[in-house]
């Protein structure tokens, strides 16, 4: 008989495929976004409902996401020195989000209608206001750090449909331990009703 997975091994496992998903998107945005719409200011990004779905999943044990995103956003994007700072870094401060989840409770914030949806915006709103605060600190003008906000603006209504679309879908948008004893719980229920 075959060993399932340790929790350990399977979180791994999800993390792994969350990075190299964060990775491919970012990387096809940027591309489209350079091919298509080069002379646009705005930009569209999925760093932070991906972001949101890890912490959602895993907690804490998704820090290093956002920092991998922020990477993969200059590496393919022609990014200086300081950029890689102001975007792994700032990305960083996303994880404060996580005081949210914390908190409130990440089944309340998963089930509840607006909690879902805001949590993801906060994310998002972390992240900009972190590369904002790491480029003032590197010397940027109070002025230029508002284009992190205004530039990205569009990744606001994406991550609204996205942690929309996501909390209807059974597992994604939950805390994984939670998930897999759910699974194991309904399993054994359907076990005890076949054989009775």
């Amino acid at each position: 008989m075959e060993r399932g997975r340790t929790l350990g091994q399977y979180r791994i496992i999800d993390l792994t495929i969350f990075a190299v998903l964060m990775c491919v998107f970012e990387y096809l945005i940027i591309k489209a976004a350079m091919a298509w719409f080069p002379q646009e200011l705005y930009t569209v990004s999925l760093a932070a409902p991906l972001t949101a779905i890890v912490f959602m999943r895993w907690g804490l044990w998704g820090i290093i996401h956002p920092a991998i995103i922020g990477f993969v956003f200059c590496l393919f994007s022609g990014g200086t020195g300081e950029q890689y700072v102001i975007y792994c870094v700032g990305n960083l401060f996303s994880a404060l989000s996580l005081i949210l989840l914390f908190r409130v409770g990440k089944e309340k914030v998963r089930t509840s209608k607006w909690l879902s949806l805001l949590f993801p915006i906060l994310v998002q709103f972390l992240m900009h206001g972190g590369r904002a605060l790491v480029a003032l600190v590197l010397g940027a003008t109070p002025a230029s750090v508002t284009g992190f906000f205004l530039q990205d603006g569009l990744s606001y209504i994406f991550t609204l449909v996205i942690a929309w679309i996501v909390r209807r879908l059974d597992g994604v948008y939950e805390d994984q331990k939670h998930y897999l004893l759910r699974l194991n719980s309904e399993k054994e229920k359907k076990e005890v009703k076949n054989e009775s």
